[in-house]
């Protein structure tokens, strides 16, 4: 159970960058929890990506800023510099990993237990993922596959989100709506995971909100960081 209740509702997003700043208003505005997962060794640097036709702003948050723009979420890794994890050795494998993690520590002053793999397309593996979990101090690693389950998964190096709000959006409310619903006898999670950079592309954060209000305050549902819907802490 999830602080005694059989629901939970976490969000996921990746890379750090200035977007974070408006979407944590959201979520506090709503009293959602998330983890952000950042790759400390590209922070504080400006840039840009083409998306679906469209240049959107790519800048990293500062690094001292990381503690006050996070204060009431989670930080987690995402490797320093965002390789595809898949393509290094062991040894490479733990020093982006476990060397953002310490990075983030020092930069939030609170424990970084959790990553999300960097990269889409095949950013992760069992060789991967044991390497983690066997030469780290990560507790869980989220991939890029969605499930689209509610349901609880033993794997937490291999930890498959519900869905992906990007790519997903024709299913986001309807998903959100089965979830509401559902009468959850035994353990329930909607994770949504992202970034932020994205509601830039097509201007969809008045979406995004609506999509926050609908899930929020419910008193049936526990609404956690991942670590804390882990067991993990904060």
């Amino acid at each position: 159970m999830f602080g005694g209740k059989n629901k939970a509702v976490t969000f996921s997003y990746d890379d750090g960058v200035t977007q974070d700043i408006r979407l944590i208003e959201i979520f506090d505005k709503y009293n959602l929890k998330a983890t952000f997962n950042i790759n400390s060794g590209l922070l504080g640097q400006p840039g840009s990506l083409l998306r679906e036709g469209k240049t959107v702003n790519h800048t990293k948050v500062s690094p001292g800023d990381v503690r006050e723009i996070y204060k009431n979420h989670e930080v987690a890794a995402h490797t320093l510099t965002h390789p595809l994890l898949t393509e290094l050795d062991e040894k490479e494998i733990i020093h982006q990993v476990e060397d953002d993690r310490l990075r983030l520590e020092e930069l939030t002053g609170k424990p970084v237990v959790g990553m999300a793999y960097p990269g889409g397309g095949v950013n992760f593996d069992m060789r991967v993922a044991g390497i983690i979990k066997e030469h780290t101090n990560i507790k869980y690693a989220r991939t890029t596959v969605s499930s689209h389950s509610f349901d609880l998964q033993e794997d937490l190096y291999c930890f498959l989100p519900t869905i992906y709000h990007h790519r997903e959006w024709d299913s986001m409310f309807e998903t959100a709506e089965r979830f509401l619903n559902c009468k959850a006898d035994k353990p329930q999670l909607l994770y949504v995971w992202g970034h932020s950079y994205e509601f830039d592309i097509n201007d969809s954060w008045q979406k995004f909100e609506e999509f926050c209000k609908m899930i929020s305050g419910k008193e049936d549902i526990f609404y956690a960081t991942n670590a804390q819907v882990f067991g993990l802490g904060r």
